[in-house]
């Protein structure tokens, strides 16, 4: 009986982690572009921490400030090389969190309550949260082989 206890136990662990499975797609980045990318998505973490810091102040020029910083202004022409490379939806959503930013800009300079830009950024970081989801960074280029590694080639 505990045989059988410990196989179903073995299989429902198994199926458990076989959920876990990550299923995002992948991104086949150089690895120029991944950390362009990866550059690009930790400054929209920083920016997004110096917005949270500025409205638990209720500081709303520096909301917009650092807002206007995370919004189209934040794209580059040298992302057009991404655009051959990168699925359309990963892009727009890109796009609409550039665009989500410059509203909230906006909003802090003109309407400067702290609750509607909390709002918004909920909302913005939820493009981030599907995003995420959706998505993984892959790169295409093999990793270097270690010193060790190669060694263990040459004795064989």
């Amino acid at each position: 009986m505990k045989k059988i206890y410990a196989l179903v136990l073995c299989l429902s662990v198994t199926t458990v982690m076989a959920k876990d499975i990550d299923q995002r797609k992948v991104l086949p980045l150089n690895e120029m572009q991944r950390n362009h990318i990866l550059t690009e998505m930790r400054g929209l973490l920083l920016g997004t921490q110096q917005i949270l810091q500025a409205l638990s102040e209720e500081d709303m020029m520096a909301v917009a400030r650092h807002a206007r910083m995370l919004g189209m202004e934040m794209t580059h022409k040298g992302e057009n090389h991404l655009r051959s490379i990168l699925p359309k939806d990963f892009m727009q959503l890109g796009m609409s969190v550039h665009q989500s930013f410059d509203q909230i800009a906006t909003d802090a300079e003109t309407l400067k309550n702290p609750k509607h830009t909390l709002t918004q950024l909920s909302t913005t970081m939820q493009y981030c949260v599907t995003c995420h989801a959706a998505y993984q960074i892959g790169t295409t280029e093999l990793p270097v082989e270690t010193e060790a590694h190669s060694d263990h080639h040459k004795h064989h």
